[in-house]
């Protein structure tokens, strides 16, 4: 007798799985529908979607409605994702959520007529799509496919996401909608709002007293809060309260302001102990006042300075690339990291980073700021930052020279302090910037992505000086895509004020005491994420002035002294003025390096005598660094990376399972979060005679608002890593990144290095 194999079916069924299970199953299946925010409405949805999940085998792809509102592209499935790895959960955005704010390209294929279109707002679309892909701003590129879904809804879909992801207007951004609904109640009183001061720790400068607190904190004592645009009187984009010179008038101030840009007077940023002050400045339009009005400003400066030193000015315009050479360097930079093939281990990957110019941009930001620091420090001089309208550049250097000078900054609500007082309140122009209404593409400037990532390279060269982690920062420069928080909607604070009370009046919102709609700034985290998830920002090597040790069986402050610190646990070379020592030219570069070209310039550094800069860098970079001091960035290209959990967390090939970073942070979380426990014992065991003391072990169970992600369990658990981590943690690249070719083109082809990305080729065969 002879076995006969079974035939394998011929025919698989592309079904929902929807349709399937109603036949089969009389249990009654959930309906899918879209978690709505306070605000949103359903504008267009689409049922029988499948989700690519997969670059080029559909197996894995999820199936279910596809819906735009006003505020996100909502896919709602049944599915679970294959292979699914650990993702932080946030309570605005579900798992395969997109914030129309986060779009930035909307492309519609039909593979039948060999087509596809780029989609604007307001635009027709003159064939059915079997197929729509979402190019976001934060890297990802995700894809879905209308096989199963009918074609007029199809259609209809993708003309809303494409209309409804370019607002005309500000108020037309989801975060009026939301903010008039959740938190203003028809009696005006605010129902869930934040309310100024109460349980938001971080300033948020828009009152005279948060100045007060900073003036003092610094020891600014010759220097005043100045409330002459009080109203926006004098300027449109000052805040209201600022600080200045003791010595100046407010008569005088109002006199000067007509001859600044914009009517910008400077704007103190920080005191050094030494006295001297970091300020910024636009420039002075008239040229007859030029001279007079600097001379002026100067010596106000000089006065509030207890030694009366001279007063130096660094014009940013002439020193640091413009926006326009950053924008351009940002999108070589995403053309690389997730529009080409990814590969790199190969030297052109390698290169083609290099030649993007954005960790060279990266580089002249640290290099600049650095140099201002030797000015406040070595010099004990003040500085002014002047830049044309001192809302883009001067925001950035400000920022890390304070970071550099000051631990208060590295703490995190210090770092929420410094960015609330340097980019909102200094009036950084956001919402033109992020390009929020998609209206001016040379207007869109990646700045405070840049400045970010300044903070990463420091981060990564000095981990036990900042309280915060790489996930905060990445999590913060993605909050700029959710249009509901302050922090990042306006062009400034007169902007925010017009446009919400014009909101308000249109709507007939009460808003009884409140002059307009108050939103939440991002600082309130509790709107995002639990506060489990929160502990994810919390660094485990931070050490701080208000860090604990044990001494004797006493909780003591932990006091770090330069002799208690091992010059090992640096792992650094010396440097001399920022640059790594000769052992270190001397390891093999790679071919068309930059190390290969600096070579020179440090054989001259080392042949010319030093000067009191390079005695200045050589002297710090000779010593341990102080972590509750004056830290200062090494600058050599082998010292600054890639910031791979912003820019590669999205591609698979990048990911490391059980790897990377992670496993570090995992290990370093457990101990820290031991420690936690044991101080918490003694503390209890000091107040308390021995026999009332229970004894601790490991897996005793503790609150739940320790300071780690990762806790401590007993000895006989596995302290391994858990499985879901990856280098891309607490993100996951799948369903994320799908950039599988289409139609035979190349996804390289569709990018021009501006913001169209289908070829101009494509675009001729169809009238738009």
């Amino acid at each position: 007798m002879f076995s006969v194999k079974p035939v394998k079916p011929t025919f698989k069924s592309y079904l929902p799985p929807l349709q399937t299970d109603l036949r089969k199953s009389p249990q009654p299946i959930k309906k899918l529908e879209a978690k709505l925010l306070p605000g949103e409405i359903v504008v267009n949805e689409v049922n029988f979607v499948r989700k690519c999940i997969g670059a080029e085998s559909g197996r894995d792809d999820l199936w279910g409605k596809l819906i735009c509102t006003n505020f996100k592209i909502s896919f709602i499935t049944h599915d679970t994702l294959p292979l699914q790895k650990f993702q932080y959960r946030s309570r605005l955005l579900g798992e395969h959520d997109i914030p129309l704010a986060c779009v930035e390209q909307v492309v519609t294929v039909n593979d039948a007529k060999g087509k596809q279109k780029v989609l604007g707002s307001n635009q027709k679309l003159k064939f059915n799509p079997t197929e729509l892909i979402v190019y976001c701003k934060d890297f990802r590129i995700v894809r879905f496919r209308f096989d199963e879904a009918g074609p007029e809804s199809a259609k209809k879909v993708c003309l809303a996401i494409a209309h409804y992801c370019q607002p005309a207007d500000p108020q037309l951004l989801f975060g009026f909608e939301y903010v008039g609904k959740q938190y203003y109640g028809s009696s005006g009183d605010r129902v869930n709002g934040v309310d100024h001061g109460g349980g938001l720790q971080t300033p948020l400068f828009d009152r005279p007293s948060e100045w007060d607190r900073e003036i003092k904190r610094t020891g600014a004592s010759e220097w005043r809060v100045c409330s002459v645009n009080e109203g926006y009187a004098i300027s449109p984009s000052l805040p209201e309260y600022f600080v200045v010179p003791v010595s100046l008038a407010d008569q005088d101030l109002k006199q000067y302001s007509g001859f600044f840009a914009t009517q910008r007077l400077p704007l103190w940023c920080w005191n050094h102990p030494n006295g001297s002050a970091l300020v910024r400045m636009a420039s002075i339009r008239d040229p007859a006042q030029q001279r007079k009005l600097d001379q002026r400003i100067c010596n106000a400066i000089t006065k509030s300075h207890p030694k009366r030193s001279d007063v130096t000015k660094s014009d940013l315009d002439k020193t640091l690339p413009n926006i326009q050479d950053i924008q351009a360097a940002f999108v070589r930079l995403r053309q690389i990291c997730v529009i080409e093939p990814f590969e790199e281990s190969e030297e052109k990957w390698l290169s083609s980073i290099e030649s993007s110019r954005w960790l060279e941009y990266v580089r002249a930001f640290l290099k600049h700021s650095a140099e201002t620091v030797y000015i406040l420090e070595g010099k004990r001089s003040s500085v002014i930052l002047q830049e044309e309208e001192d809302r883009d550049l001067s925001c950035v250097v400000s920022s890390l020279v304070q970071l550099m000078l000051d631990p208060h900054f590295r703490s995190l609500q210090g770092f929420q302090s410094l960015v609330q007082k340097e980019w909102v309140m200094a009036g950084h122009r956001f919402l033109d910037r992020c390009n929020h209404l998609k209206k001016n593409d040379k207007e869109e400037c990646p700045l405070f992505l840049l400045f970010l990532d300044c903070v990463s390279q420091l981060m990564n060269q000095y981990p036990a000086a900042f309280e915060f982690t790489e996930t905060y920062l990445t999590v913060l420069s993605d909050s700029m895509w959710v249009p509901v928080f302050s922090t990042f909607l306006f062009n400034c604070p007169l902007q925010h004020a017009e446009h919400s009370k014009e909101f308000a009046q249109s709507k007939n919102i009460p808003l009884g005491e409140d002059k307009a709609l108050r939103f939440p700034p991002v600082w309130d985290w509790s709107q995002q994420f639990t506060l489990k998830d929160q502990a994810l920002f919390n660094s485990p090597l931070y050490v701080g002035k208000g860090a604990t040790c044990v001494q004797n069986g006493a909780v003591k402050s932990f006091r770090r002294t330069k002799k208690s610190y091992s010059s090992t646990l640096r792992g650094m070379p010396s440097f001399q003025n920022g640059m790594a020592g000769e052992h270190t030219l001397d390891s093999l570069p790679r071919r068309n390096s930059l190390v290969l070209r600096l070579r020179p310039e440090f054989s001259q550094m080392r042949d010319a005598p030093e000067n009191p800069s390079e005695r200045f860098f050589r002297d710090w970079f000779s010593r341990p660094p102080d972590l509750q001091g004056l830290l200062l960035p090494q600058l050599l290209p082998s010292h600054l990376k890639l910031w791979r959990l912003y820019f590669l967390r999205w591609v698979p090939e990048a990911q490391i399972s059980r790897g990377g970073p992670i496993t570090a942070f995992h290990k370093l979380s457990l101990l820290a979060d031991e420690i936690e426990i044991l101080q918490s014992q003694l503390r209890q065991y000091k107040g308390s005679t021995p026999a009332s003391t229970p004894a601790f072990t490991p897996g005793t169970p503790q609150p739940e608002h320790r300071r780690m992600y990762f806790k401590a369990s007993s000895p006989q658990d596995d302290a391994s890593p858990p499985e879901y981590l990856s280098s891309s943690f607490p993100f996951s690249p799948v369903g994320n990144l799908c950039r599988r070719n289409i139609l035979g083109t190349p996804f390289s082809k569709f990018l021009s290095g501006a913001k169209i990305w289908l070829s101009t080729e494509t675009l001729a065969n169809e009238t738009v």
